[in-house]
């Protein structure tokens, strides 16, 4: 097991630096002059040019990119090119944005999904026949026209719940899982979808395998086949799916975010890449990064618990 986890590892380092200098390059050479920009087009030529060299600009690209990973191994993410804030500060007042609704929508998902692709392979018939619509709904729907409807029922018209702002959780707890209600609903939908349709496909096949039959025919009761049998089988297939998801729910916060207007990671690099403030997407996308490996690793842990085959 500890090689098992000491490879995930290397393997996430080595992902986690060939997009850290993917996103470096792409933002390094993406048309515009953030110098221009920053100074205005009444800026002289001389003035561009010495912006350019405090921003480190003049430099080649591997020569920048080598200067930056040595600051961001040092705690250092710089600073932005045009507020001055130091970028990981900006991040960290963000992500436990970004994290309570992803993370929320992806438990969420995870529960409601297995537990209605489990009931649909235990009663097939109707059950399966209403939870089909729903997860082909679930996939062919967009986030922000789920996202609408759910303003539109439950924010307007109701007015049960806030339409747009964040609450602190510290501040307010009632209120923050308000805030985030609506944002959570809105990510999780498809993701349910997916895991349930999985985990009903994944159930069916351990339903008909021979040792299934033949704990029936122990008189082995039917939740402690549920249970102890058939989703030990079918959770890694969940968890792969889930760990997808997770990628999608964290480009989805990006929409989701400026919809309800929540000031999170998706929202500050959206800003950021609309003014080529290179420091800051650099840091956002390092942090999204690491996340998503972080996750993903969890997963793979999870998964060689669930099948010990994995770790071999």
């Amino acid at each position: 097991m500890v090689i098992f986890v000491l490879k995930r590892i290397a393997s996430a380092a080595v992902l986690v630096v060939v997009l850290s200098f993917v996103s470096f390059v792409l933002t390094w050479f993406s048309p515009g002059d953030p110098a221009r920009s920053i100074l205005g087009v009444t800026a002289s030529p001389e003035q561009v040019a010495a912006k350019r060299a405090e921003l480190g600009l003049d430099q080649n690209v591997f020569s920048a990119y080598i200067g930056w990973v040595g600051r961001a191994l040092s705690g250092d993410l710089g600073a932005s090119w045009f507020s001055n804030q130091p970028v990981a500060e900006s991040i960290a007042a963000r992500l436990p944005i970004t994290l309570s609704i992803t993370v929320v929508a992806i438990v969420l998902a995870g529960a409601i999904g297995i537990g209605l692709g489990l009931w649909a392979a235990a009663r097939r018939g109707a059950v399966d026949s209403a939870i089909q619509p729903f997860a082909v709904l679930g996939f062919a729907v967009p986030n922000f026209i789920v996202a609408i409807a759910l303003v539109t029922i439950f924010a307007l018209n109701l007015r049960l719940l806030p339409a747009t702002g964040w609450v602190d959780l510290g501040d307010d707890p009632v209120g923050w899982a308000r805030s985030i209600t609506l944002p959570v609903i809105a990510l999780s939908v498809a993701a349910t979808a997916a895991v349930a349709q999985q985990t009903r496909n994944a159930a069916i096949d351990t339903l008909q395998q021979d040792y299934v039959r033949t704990l029936r025919g122990r008189g082995l009761g039917t939740a402690s086949i549920y249970l102890k049998h058939v989703l030990r089988n079918s959770a890694p297939v969940a968890l792969t799916v889930l760990s997808l998801q997770f990628i999608g729910l964290l480009s989805g916060a990006v929409v989701i975010e400026y919809m309800f207007a929540l000031p999170g990671i998706g929202a500050l690099t959206v800003g950021a890449a609309t003014q080529q403030d290179q420091p800051v997407i650099q840091g956002a996308v390092i942090t999204v990064v690491i996340a998503v490996v972080v996750v993903n690793l969890l997963m793979d842990l999870a998964y060689a618990w669930l099948n010990p085959k994995v770790r071999s």
